[in-house]
């Protein structure tokens, strides 16, 4: 695990809280570090796992509310951002890939002017310089002809083009720091693999830190290094990828545990018992 001195991204009892006469928690006081390594965050739908990487952007919907002991990216404290200061960091040293491209793009932009967006927000440079960093970006993603490429719509494109397209417009600033959120769960299982394998490369290239959003643990396994695993909004788990077949806590054993396959066809997948595990907290 990163230490102070080497950690990009340090959260210490972060919790997001949903105010009301009885504040409710729907994360519950977290704590973790992320350095230049991918790390898996991974739980069931419903577990805190988006709302967490929300409130690591700035991005938490009103009127839901962060505390933390300390939550700081790059020694700056991120509990006492302005929205310009959270405008200049959003896109330029952090960045994010959402779920599906279908609602991530904009339908009525082409793609190098989605590309070039963050360019212009975060870079002074001029029309020629942004178009031929637009170009190269695409080609790094892995998009063919990137020049008729950019002059198409995202309905244009398949679902694995517009999420390489998602990928080149949070990298295209060279983050520290990319929050990929689900971003293989409108993919086909081929295409997911090729695209996670795409982000492996990129990441590592960059020497930039990544934390992949996840439910599918034998996808992390192979892509990430680490695996914090959220239930009912608490990090119940921290461990190696590749110590996940391994694992010793019930509920991470459970989901590694639960995914159909071949191997399990016509017999009845292992259920949690929840009952036992709240027992344990």
């Amino acid at each position: 695990m990163p230490t102070d001195n080497t950690s990009l991204l340090v959260a210490d009892r972060l919790s997001v809280i949903l105010p009301d006469r009885r504040p409710l928690p729907l994360v519950k006081s977290i704590s973790f570090r992320l350095g230049q390594e991918r790390v898996a965050l991974v739980g069931e739908s419903g577990s805190g796992k988006s709302l967490t990487a929300r409130a690591l952007m700035g991005l938490l919907p009103y009127p839901l509310t962060v505390q933390a002991g300390r939550l700081s990216f790059g020694g700056l404290d991120l509990t006492r951002m302005a929205s310009r200061q959270w405008n200049q960091l959003r896109g330029n040293r952090i960045a994010m890939v959402m779920q599906d491209p279908k609602y991530a793009l904009n339908p009525g932009q082409t793609i190098a002017t989605q590309v070039i967006e963050p360019l212009l927000l975060h870079t002074r440079l001029g029309r020629a310089e942004r178009n031929e960093k637009m170009l190269d970006m695409l080609a790094a993603v892995g998009l063919p002809d990137p020049k008729t490429l950019g002059r198409r719509y995202p309905h244009q494109l398949s679902g694995g083009m517009g999420q390489r397209v998602m990928l080149a417009i949070a990298l295209i600033n060279h983050p520290d720091l990319l929050i990929a959120d689900e971003p293989t769960s409108a993919l086909d299982h081929e295409m997911r693999d090729q695209v996670l394998n795409l982000m492996e490369k990129l990441v590592a290239e960059r020497n930039m830190g990544l934390l992949l959003i996840s439910h599918d643990l034998q996808q992390v396994a192979r892509h990430c290094e680490r695996v914090l695993v959220m239930y009912q909004g608490q990090l119940v788990d921290q461990l190696p990828a590749g110590g996940l077949a391994s694992a010793t806590h019930p509920y991470t054993r459970t989901l590694w545990s639960c995914r159909p396959s071949a191997a399990t066809h016509g017999l009845r997948l292992p259920v949690l018992d929840r009952a036992a595990l709240e027992a344990m907290e």
